[in-house]
């Protein structure tokens, strides 16, 4: 019995592990991720090497900030608990104002809790992470059969919604996400605030009922960070609010 269990998990291992190469040999079949990883791999590998994080065993989360303009990435070893800050990269362009995304052509950047769900190695803006809005709460709460989508982390520097890093950052970033997948993460956390700093978002719009609920509830989860460097279990009741745990 012993020697079965072993090799069922040895099997589920090496099933993960070979999907993970399968996926990042399809990547480097694409001229621009080929030149990412010929530019930007040793640089990526040491961020992550300073931290005592093997890229071959890594989870990766994403941490935006809309006011302050920049996107935090935190890995950690699979084994690991808790995330450890590796680098930020600052957003080179933005569009809309603080807030949610509630409908398409608003040119907001969505705000809450979401994934990466694409890779685009042919993007029109270099190469580009997809963000899976509109989520759950998104359905809830925004604008029905108008909510847009198509939200990207990308290179270049425009943008009507999505998150532009430079053709340049966007390499590195891209090779974080790949290795990433390689190594078994079948989903990218990537949390979008509308800043660090809500005791002042929230005193200077106070007016706001809608936005305040929404802010503050968004504020369990950056809280929970903050405090743990873990991530919290995410969830979406009936009427679009998150749930924590």
């Amino acid at each position: 019995m012993l020697r079965a269990n072993f090799m069922i998990t040895f099997m589920v291992l090496f099933s993960i592990s070979m999907m993970g190469q399968t996926f990042k040999r399809e990547q480097q079949g694409y001229t621009r991720v080929r030149e990412a990883y010929s530019e930007k791999e040793a640089i990526v590998k040491k961020m992550l090497a300073d931290k005592k994080i093997d890229n071959m065993n890594i989870d990766v989360f994403l941490r935006v900030f809309k006011q302050e303009k920049i996107i935090e990435v935190w890995a950690k070893k699979k084994s690991d608990l808790s995330y450890t800050f590796i680098t930020n990269y600052q957003h080179c362009s933005s569009s809309g104002e603080l807030g949610p995304k509630r409908k398409q052509g608003d040119m907001q950047t969505p705000e809450g809790f979401y994934y990466i769900d694409r890779f685009n190695p042919f993007s029109n803006f270099y190469l580009s992470l997809g963000v899976n809005y509109p989520n759950q709460s998104d359905r809830i709460l925004g604008e029905k059969n108008n909510l847009g989508g198509d939200i990207f982390i990308h290179g270049s520097c425009v943008t009507i919604g999505c998150i532009p890093i430079t053709d340049d950052k966007i390499k590195e970033l891209y090779i974080f996400a790949v290795e990433a997948k390689n190594a078994g993460q079948s989903k990218i956390p990537v949390y979008i605030f509308p800043t660090k700093d809500f005791e002042t978002l929230l005193k200077n719009n106070s007016s706001n009922e809608q936005l305040i609920a929404f802010w503050n509830n968004l504020k369990i989860g950056y809280d929970y960070f903050e405090k743990e460097h873990k991530l919290p279990t995410v969830s979406v009741n009936v009427d679009g609010k998150y749930i924590f745990k």
